[in-house]
């Protein structure tokens, strides 16, 4: 059973159990989040895609932590004219942890 949902401008592959890291969402560590962009949800041998969404579908998560990716650096420069220029961020992200799918209040499995 897996489904893929969208999230901050991404697309993801989730199945129950799984940890991934999302773009940050406004949410305290232990706090359970219900995302309902569900595009796709296979369970079974049943496919059921969303146009563009699956009606009455939605996935529940918990939130593990609210953390900054490793710095990206930034380094832009212009050869025989002396132009060095160094930049970097580092992104805020949410991680959670999918812990189960419903569809019309009742859960999947």
């Amino acid at each position: 059973m897996y489904a893929v949902i969208k999230q901050g401008g991404h697309q993801y592959r989730v199945a129950p159990g799984d940890i991934i890291q999302i773009e940050k969402i406004e949410a305290e560590k232990g706090d359970v989040i219900t995302l309902e962009d569900v595009l796709l949800v296979r369970s079974g041998e049943t496919l059921e895609i969303g146009e563009p969404r699956v009606n009455g579908a939605a996935i529940s998560a918990k939130v593990l932590r609210q953390d900054k990716s490793p710095k990206v650096e930034i380094y832009k420069f212009k050869r025989r004219h002396g132009y060095e220029k160094h930049q970097g961020h580092r992104q805020p992200f949410t991680e959670i942890q999918i812990t189960g799918f419903t569809k019309n209040g009742k859960a999947l499995s």
